[in-house]
């Protein structure tokens, strides 16, 4: 099965500038992967050379068998920009009227209807992008990427702008296209955004993978707390020497009152891949 996404050997410099550093990525049908990194790391350059706006110095992208940049790579991709701007005077409508055009979509009336409803946006079709919110745009900015169905999604921070409502929302709508199949490539500062929605995580520093895996497989087992009446101890072990614990415990005459297993979370892994890089 041909991947959503495939990185091989991704560099790219600007002059004395490494801004990759030879990535390897891929991207499953149907899967989430979320790229995580400081400001400098190179998250932005890969998104933007997986959609065709830089050209790699030395390595390749391929979009769904097609090379990034192409024309059938584009097809196969919806993608919203960090620093998005749309005409003010576009109704929400309008907008979306427009990139059907641009993409090629014969989806009409009823695709915009139904990307407007999906993003919370059923009842603004007709408001005008410069009476929206920061929030509404960046969902209206959403809307438009998913034009045409494409199987993959490129979002360069696509919560920035939300608040906590706005965020679920978000995060609801990429566990909705995951279930239809749809591909998405993230990239975003929210550790705990990324830790609820995606299926994997690469932590990028210095243009290069320092760490990735599954959010389970990134939070190390740190012990586990059990409390007695002699007060509350840290013990080695992970989840399957709990019972074992316990029946020590009690064994030697302690009463236990509570256990809690300790497991590092997305963020300890991140700062610790990070060192004291700043985002």
């Amino acid at each position: 099965m041909t991947a959503a996404l495939t990185a091989r050997g991704l560099e790219k410099r600007y002059g004395s500038t490494v801004a990759l550093g030879g990535v390897d990525l891929e991207v499953g049908e149907g899967e989430l992967v979320g790229l995580l990194g400081p400001n400098g790391a190179g998250k932005s350059t890969l998104v933007k050379i997986a959609c065709g706006l830089v050209r790699p110095t030395r390595g390749e992208a391929v979009v769904g068998g097609a090379r990034a940049g192409s024309r059938d790579a584009k097809r196969r991709l919806g993608y919203l920009a960090e620093l998005f701007r749309f005409p003010g005077w576009y109704s929400a409508d309008e907008l979306l009227d427009l990139h059907q055009r641009l993409a090629g979509s014969s989806g009409g009336l009823q695709e915009r209807t139904e990307l407007l409803e999906l993003v919370g946006l059923g009842e603004a079709r007709d408001r005008r992008v410069e009476q929206m919110s920061k929030g509404m745009q960046q969902r209206l900015g959403l809307a438009q990427a998913l034009v045409g169905s494409p199987p993959l999604l490129l979002l360069d921070e696509p919560t920035s702008a939300l608040d906590p409502v706005g965020r679920r929302t978000v995060r609801l709508l990429l566990e909705e296209l995951q279930k239809r199949g749809t591909s998405v490539l993230l990239n975003s500062h929210l550790l705990s955004e990324v830790e609820l929605v995606c299926d994997r995580v690469l932590i990028l520093l210095r243009g290069k993978v320092v760490t990735q895996g599954s959010p389970a497989q990134l939070s190390r087992p740190r012990g586990i707390e059990i409390e007695t009446d002699e007060g509350t101890a840290l013990h080695e072990g992970t989840r399957e020497d709990v019972p074992r614990l316990v029946a020590e415990l009690v064994a030697a005459g302690r009463q236990v009152y509570g256990v809690r297993v300790l497991t590092s979370t997305l963020e300890d892994t991140y700062l610790e891949a990070v060192g004291g890089e700043t985002s």
